[in-house]
Order: C-alpha cells, then sequence, then structure tokens
C-alpha cells in the first residue's frame, strides 16, 4: 500500500488552518469539550513539529471496511475540537449498520499518546469502532462468543487497531506500558484492541 506525500506547506497551510482533512468539514468551531490527557507533548513529535502550534494533537487513521481515510487536528492541548469529535464520531461509526456513536474523547487522547510513545505519525488502520448493541449481539452470535456482551465499542470507549511499520507485538506492549485502559492482542486476527 503507497501512501501519498503531502508538501510540509500544504501541511502545514491544512493544520494551521485547522481543516479536517478527507471530511470536507470546513472549519473547526470555537467551542471545546474537555478530554482528560496529559498535555506534555515533547517537542519534536509528528504532532508539534515546525507548522503546528505547539499544543496541536493530531491523528490519522484508515479504515480497513469502509476504505476512508482521515487526518486531522483534534485538539489543542485537552481541549478537543468539537468539528473534529464529530468527524471522528462519523469516520469511526459502525461499518456494518452505518450507525454512528458517540466516542469517547479519552480514546483520541489514548491513540495519541500511543502513535507518541511508538514515535510515528503513520496512520492507524481501523478494524473496529464504533459498534452499535444490534451489530454487537450479531457479531456475538455468529463468532462464536469471542464477542463481548457489554463490549466497550458500544460506548466509544474500544477500537480494534493496527499500525503499519509496527510489529502488532510492539503495538500490544506499547499500548499496555501506557496504562490507561485494558489492551486485547489478537494476534491470528491481526490487531489490538485498545
Amino acid at each position: 500500500m503507497t501512501q501519498s506525500k503531502t508538501p510540509p506547506r500544504r501541511r502545514f497551510l491544512h493544520r494551521a488552518s485547522g481543516l479536517i482533512l478527507g471530511t470536507g468539514i470546513a472549519a473547526l468551531s470555537t467551542g471545546v469539550a474537555r478530554a482528560n490527557t496529559p498535555d506534555n507533548t515533547p517537542e519534536n513529535t509528528p504532532d508539534s513539529g515546525p507548522g503546528n502550534p505547539p499544543n496541536a494533537r493530531s491523528l490519522s487513521f484508515h479504515h480497513t471496511h469502509t476504505g476512508e481515510n482521515i487526518s486531522l487536528v483534534y485538539a489543542m492541548g485537552s481541549e478537543v475540537l468539537p468539528q473534529a469529535q464529530l468527524a471522528l464520531n462519523r469516520f469511526l461509526r459502525d461499518h456494518y449498520s452505518g450507525s454512528v456513536g458517540t466516542i469517547d474523547p479519552q480514546l483520541f487522547g489514548l491513540l495519541f499518546s500511543l502513535r507518541r510513545e511508538l514515535e510515528t505519525d503513520t496512520p492507524f488502520q481501523v478494524i473496529s469502532g464504533y459498534r452499535s448493541p444490534a451489530t454487537n449481539t450479531r457479531l456475538r452470535n455468529t463468532r462464536g462468543g469471542g464477542v463481548a456482551k457489554h463490549s466497550l465499542h458500544m460506548d466509544g470507549m474500544a477500537i480494534d487497531i493496527r499500525l503499519p511499520g509496527v510489529a502488532l507485538a510492539d503495538l500490544r506492549d506499547a499500548a499496555t506500558s501506557l496504562k490507561i485502559g485494558g489492551v486485547g492482542f489478537y494476534q491470528q486476527e491481526d490487531f489490538v484492541h485498545v
């Protein structure tokens, strides 16, 4: 899979203007929602490098089921931008039913910290984000009980991911080292659940 390289100046202009790439949403509103995340971004991470405000927090994803991509500044410091929240809710929707749930902003903080821990700005590959109760029940009935009855996916508090270029065990270990919630390791299915 090849990824296009956006020229640094264009990347700067998109990030600095607060545009949400890949969704068509033009500008971020001034209201904010709180995320319970640490605000100690190192000076030279991909998210705080040249051209980004020092407290900008960005995430990038490729959805393996829908083929969609998104890259956006989701927060300034610990303040989640409402339009980014809406865009991520839509992007991480139940890919079986199209149902959109609310993703917990703390999950974004965990993913931001995980990417920082691994020193990469490679987009996460999303296997599953939000899951509606109906989809969860169907998967429980068709996958031999491998899906939790009260899955945190239904509450927007879990995501199944992998990260190209990072061994699955390394992704698991990095997630575990953060000590933020539980971590599931699904080697056969090729993803980590956080």
